[in-house]
């Protein structure tokens, strides 16, 4: 039987009621919150080598949320799926030139980089199926795991000499694996960004990936730290999520975002309509908290020298 409070005024307040009623004290709090640009541009790299934990919706919905703020936002797109590309509403076929030409063909970001149709100040670089076979060309690169980071400086470079505005966040979507095509984009980055699936196993294969993480950053890229990680697919309903949720804190206190991204069917629908649920569902819940967890990250005092 569903559980019933009577409040005050003598109505009769179910847990969808409360549900609302939290959700639009949240608007409002959201609404309240300023978000300031850093002070200089953030690197994350969006990363599990599982499959299915929301990866990519957290890529193309962080970007979309700091976009709207005002932010200046650049999506890589680095998996052959293109599942970002295809969420931005950016073409990503086969004879459309993409990440693949920046890391193989040599050829500058600023050929590449598409305007996002539906956010402004939100830019993507697309992929296609091309990449499949990179992680093999790669291997006889010269300089083969910094291609992509010697390409956003040079891009960064253009944009400050064509006086366009300073990028404030770079998103790079990566596949749900560790090769080659991953540690170009752990060397590029400055920060990882792990969404870990509030689920059963969550933890399983994290150690391997923070193993990597490590190596990169010990060989190729000090800069490199997990700055963040987000729980995605929360379902507040079950006591599993907030088990889940209880022991990764415990691992990462000071990484975890207080935002949860909830299973939402908007999220989910929302790139079959070439769109990110800001866009597909601006008044969701998913929407609010990708909102919400966009100005976690951008009010935490964190910055690339930490």
């Amino acid at each position: 039987m569903t559980p019933v409070l009577e409040t005050s005024s003598g109505m009769v307040e179910t847990p969808v009621m409360r549900e609302l009623m939290n959700e639009k004290k949240r608007w409002k709090r959201l609404a309240q919150q300023n978000v300031a640009a850093p002070e200089e541009t953030r690197i994350f790299t969006i990363s599990n080598q599982k499959g299915g934990v929301g990866k990519t919706s957290t890529a193309v919905n962080l970007a979309a949320a700091m976009a709207e703020r005002g932010l200046e936002t650049l999506v890589i797109d680095i998996d052959p799926q293109g599942n970002a590309s295809t969420a931005l509403n950016i073409d990503h076929g086969l004879d459309v030139p993409s990440t693949y030409d920046i890391l193989i063909e040599g050829t500058s970001m600023a050929e590449i980089v598409k305007a996002c149709p539906d956010i402004s100040r939100l830019s993507c670089v697309p992929a296609n199926i091309d990449l499949a076979g990179a992680e093999i060309e790669l291997v006889s690169q010269v300089a083969r795991e910094q291609r992509l980071n010697r390409a956003l400086q040079e891009y960064t470079e253009y944009r400050e000499r064509e006086g366009l505005p300073r990028l404030d966040y770079v998103f790079i979507d990566c596949p749900p694996s560790l090769g080659l095509l991953t540690i170009n984009a752990f060397v590029a980055a400055r920060e990882v960004l792990i969404p870990i699936q509030s689920e059963y196993y969550a933890l399983e294969g994290l150690s391997q990936l923070l193993n990597n993480i490590e190596m990169v950053k010990k060989h190729l890229n000090s800069t490199l730290h997990v700055s963040t990680i987000l729980l995605t697919m929360y379902d507040g309903r079950t006591n599993l999520a907030s088990q889940v949720a209880d022991e990764v804190r415990q691992h990462f206190p000071e990484e975890v975002l207080e935002a949860l991204i909830p299973r939402s069917v908007r999220i989910s629908e929302a790139p079959s309509y070439q769109q990110t649920v800001l866009s597909y569902d601006p008044h969701s819940s998913g929407a609010l908290a990708y909102l919400e967890a966009a100005v976690e990250i951008a009010q935490r005092s964190r910055t690339l020298a930490s």
